[in-house]
């Protein structure tokens, strides 16, 4: 555990896609980074919570997370964000339907770079937005953990998903 001087905690837990480093400053879920290097297990208390729903998650237990968060961008990619949050476990949408959501024409590029600066992967489920037709495109933690994810929330879909074996 480490924390900075201002007050943020900063907790390892490890996962089927490495390692995940989270950040929470003031009680809130500030960020999720995923890191390749290994680290053994570090929980502080404060983040007890957000490793026990993570966990749930990764466990399939878990549709939808239920943890204070408190992104830091503009107030655009906030409003992207948000609207990530009301893509159901299991569901994927395309860019270009995240922006006619948004009630923004010709967005998707827009929404694209908002969602590639998401600070809190997994939780705000930027890798439930793809590309037209399917394909998978952009993601911060690498296509592999995408594919992974969608995979792990979608394994009812037929043939091969998102893309040919390979697409990454």
């Amino acid at each position: 555990m480490a924390s900075d001087p201002d007050n943020t905690i900063k907790a390892y837990y490890p996962c089927p896609l490495g390692t995940l480093e989270i950040f929470l400053s003031e009680g809130f879920l500030t960020r999720i980074n995923f890191i390749d290097k290994p680290s053994g297990l570090i929980i502080p208390p404060e983040t007890e919570e957000a490793i026990y729903q993570l966990d749930a998650y990764f466990k399939g237990s878990l549709k939808e997370f239920n943890l204070k968060i408190k992104p830091s961008g503009t107030t655009f990619q906030l409003a992207v964000w948000e609207m990530l949050r009301g893509i159901p476990y299991g569901n994927a949408i395309t860019y270009g339907e995240l922006s006619h959501r948004l009630g923004l024409r010709n967005g998707a590029r827009a929404v694209g770079l908002a969602n590639g600066a998401n600070p809190i992967p997994l939780v705000i489920p930027c890798h439930r937005v793809i590309g037209t037709g399917g394909k998978l495109t952009g993601y911060r933690g690498g296509l592999w953990r995408k594919k992974w994810l969608l995979q792990m929330e979608m394994p009812e879909s037929p043939g091969p998903l998102f893309g040919q074996p390979g697409d990454e």
